[in-house]
């Protein structure tokens, strides 16, 4: 199969994110000039692309990375970066939608992931800034109180410690007046642009080579292998394809109702003192909902306000009020901590009907697959397409890759 264009073309982000004011690791890049024949080929170098990339070659797979930007240049610097195993969609709804063994199953395959990408982060010693972290769910407009409590016994039951609280409870331990919660414990978080850099430079020190900027225009994918036809003429012969785009969703390919929405982010000054006990993430049975997180400097970086805005330009001239109104929730929520936004951003973003991914083969286009790490846990869920695409191309498999195929019925 031959396609006209690999993806769409996308404006990903505006503003400056709090991970674009730090200073970079280096990384060695460079334009493709000559045709070149390698095992596995990963488009994309965002911290989809990183992991994924870095799983191949350690598996001893000749790996090549190109990117039609540049490493971590597209949405990763956008991200919040709350590496939660808890998805969008509470357990107990998707269990209600799905089937329990389903949803169970693809909670138990998020915490996994959670944890994988933590340990596996601190043997490559990567320095990220990474923090283990609980969180704090609370009830809203999506689970009530009653909902809150049936979401407990479904989490429990899945095999998930966790813990009710009332809202006295949640306001002596945490500061939070006049809510009920449901505390989780064992998510993690990270700077998201240094972990995707550590996890390209992991890969290249095995031998992998990245190569941007490079526009891939034309897939021809055959039973023999893949070839890829860049915009400025060299050629890339593969044996896999492993696109990795992100929210720039290849063309020609399924979207298992897959859409882009907007979403906006502001982050403090670092205010060490005025952090909450634990400093847990915060996020809310809500929709929208307001998710909260802070760095291991003392700054709270607050997200939220999505809206399904597709467009660039709409959605940037919404960054002012977004950017105020995101401000005046995260004071009332928070009355201790100073809201007053240093950095404010906004970001697309994918969505999809119950918040999982699509991973794995792509229908119609033998030896491609497909990284869609959509909805709230994206890099979750590159973790485990990482996870599930190194079994799928090594030929050992996944015993969770139907939860995710392109194939799957929800």
């Amino acid at each position: 199969m031959t396609a006209a264009s690999a993806t769409r073309h996308r404006d990903l982000r505006t503003g400056r994110s709090i991970w674009s004011a730090r200073r970079r690791p280096a990384i060695s890049s460079k334009p493709l000039t000559r045709d070149i024949v390698c095992d596995a080929v990963v488009v994309g170098a965002g911290v989809s692309g990183a992991l994924i990339a870095e799983a191949l070659s350690e598996a001893g797979l000749r790996t090549v990375i190109v990117d039609r930007r540049g490493p971590a240049e597209g949405s990763t610097a956008a991200s919040t970066a709350m590496l939660q195993y808890e998805l969008d969609t509470p357990l107990s709804l998707m269990a209600a939608r799905i089937g329990r063994e389903k949803a169970e199953r693809i909670w138990r395959r998020s915490r996994q992931a959670v944890d994988a990408l933590r340990e596996r982060t601190e043997r490559l010693g990567l320095a990220v800034d990474g923090a283990t972290r609980g969180s704090i769910y609370l009830d809203g407009n999506v689970l009530d109180a009653d909902g809150l409590a049936r979401e407990a016994d479904a989490r429990r039951r899945a095999g998930f410690e966790v813990e009710l609280l009332k809202p006295a409870a949640v306001l002596e331990r945490y500061g939070i007046e006049g809510r009920h919660a449901l505390i989780g414990f064992g998510n993690y978080s990270a700077d998201p642009r240094r972990m995707t850099l550590g996890y390209l430079n992991a890969a290249i020190a095995r031998g992998a080579r990245l190569y941007s900027p490079v526009d891939i225009c034309d897939i021809d994918a055959r039973e023999d292998g893949v070839t890829l036809h860049s915009a400025r003429g060299p050629e890339i012969r593969a044996r896999h394809v492993v696109m990795a785009t992100g929210y720039e969703m290849m063309k020609g390919i399924p979207r298992k109702g897959n859409r882009i929405i907007s979403s906006w982010s502001i982050a403090t000054r670092p205010q060490p003192r005025a952090i909450w006990p634990t400093a847990a993430m915060i996020w809310e049975a809500a929709d929208p909902y307001l998710y909260i997180r802070t760095t291991p400097r003392g700054e709270v970086i607050c997200g939220g306000e999505d809206e399904e805005i597709g467009d660039a330009g709409e959605r940037d001239a919404k960054l002012p009020d977004k950017t105020r109104t995101l401000s005046r929730k995260l004071a009332a929520l928070l009355p201790g901590i100073d809201a007053t936004p240093v950095h404010s951003w906004a970001g697309s973003f994918g969505d999809s009907p119950v918040g999982t991914p699509t991973i794995g083969r792509i229908p119609r286009m033998p030896n491609c697959y497909a990284a869609m790490g959509y909805g709230g846990n994206g890099i979750t869920f590159s973790m485990m397409a990482a996870q599930m695409l190194r079994g799928l191309i090594c030929g050992y498999g996944d015993p969770d890759a139907d939860l995710v195929s392109f194939h799957r019925k929800f």
